[in-house]
């Protein structure tokens, strides 16, 4: 068996593309058109290996996106490494020989590494520690998708009667169809992250890209008197659609209940459009007052605990990192 650090060939391309999407576990974060998405953006560093048998077939496959903000000081504080639903392997071998190498690759280059899984990894939870990485506990909630009218009457009543209210009122839910759109789109969540998430934000080039770049996913945008006041930013793959980034101009638009609607958008959509589950990528940890939980709640999903592995390679920097987003989530 051996393990690959990713050089582009059309060739060993098309393979792990198929790989991908006949595993079991296989998932947008871990496709090649997530990897091709990151490589086009100059201010991350996406990470791909793959392993194969003594046959040559892949059997295994990781990738992983290095990132930090911008700036010397927040760039030292931030530098981080976040895989999404993965690795994807036929054995825990493979899943160990790729998890290694990763760790060999980052071991100078980044404070942490976190895997936020997707799927039931607890059988793999002996090959992550053996690596130097601690599970912590993270809520998600999945919701299986039936048709447009049984979805809708899973929804909390509140739900149901805001969305209702919305309409009325003459809202519409539609899709991105130019770059201006996608603007008002990252305006309102950039407001939202400066306020209220307090949080690191990508920049516009990479909602930019996400929108220009072919068969990714939707924007489904909240329009009201010509104004765009919420939206969802969801990529497609398989049979699932996911809540990457969402928002809604709540407190200007109270009758409108725009992130509400913004939710409901793509339960709606992968009805529609016959997708299986809406996977809304996270609902925090199990020691916090969590109140997007609460919220996501009430949309009819299952909640799972697939939770998350670290691990840290520099203490003391780490600890600072948190410190400082501490210290930035309580300012005003």
């Amino acid at each position: 068996m051996e393990v690959i650090n990713f050089s582009y060939s059309s060739h060993e391309f098309n393979n792990l593309t198929e790989f991908v999407l006949h595993h079991p576990n296989g998932n947008f974060f871990q496709s090649p058109a997530y990897y091709n998405f990151y490589k086009s953006l100059p201010s991350y560093e996406p990470i791909l290996l793959i392993s194969k048998d003594d046959s040559d077939n892949i059997n295994g496959a990781l990738i992983a996106v290095m990132q930090k903000e911008m700036g010397y000081l927040k760039g030292k504080l931030s530098s981080r490494c976040i895989v999404y639903g993965g690795p994807i392997c036929d054995n825990d071998e493979s899943s160990g020989l790729l998890i290694d190498e990763l760790n060999t690759y980052l071991k100078s280059k980044v404070i942490y590494t976190e895997f936020r899984n997707l799927f039931d990894l607890s059988e793999s939870k002996d090959v992550f520690e053996k690596n130097g990485f601690k599970y912590k506990e993270h809520f998600n909630f999945v919701l299986e998708i039936v048709s447009a009218e049984e979805n809708f009457k899973k929804l909390n009543e509140n739900r149901r009667r805001q969305i209702k209210k919305s309409l009325k009122s003459g809202v519409e839910i539609v899709s991105a169809k130019e770059m201006g759109e996608i603007k008002e789109f990252y305006l309102i969540l950039k407001k939202l992250y400066k306020e209220k998430v307090k949080k690191p934000l990508p920049d516009f080039s990479f909602f930019e890209q996400f929108f220009t770049s072919p068969n990714l996913g939707k924007y489904l945008l909240i329009k009201f008197d010509g104004k765009i006041i919420g939206g969802i930013m969801c990529p497609i793959f398989k049979k699932t659609l996911y809540e990457w980034y969402v928002c809604g101009l709540d407190n200007e638009y109270k009758d409108q209940s725009p992130s509400v609607l913004a939710t409901w958008a793509p339960i709606e959509y992968a009805a529609k459009n016959g997708l299986k589950y809406f996977d809304f990528l996270g609902a925090g940890s199990a020691d916090s007052d969590y109140g997007v939980r609460e919220f996501k709640s009430k949309f009819g999903g299952e909640l799972v605990q697939y939770g998350r592995f670290l691990r840290v390679n520099n203490k003391l920097l780490y600890k600072s990192g948190k410190f400082g987003l501490k210290i930035l989530q309580k300012s005003k």
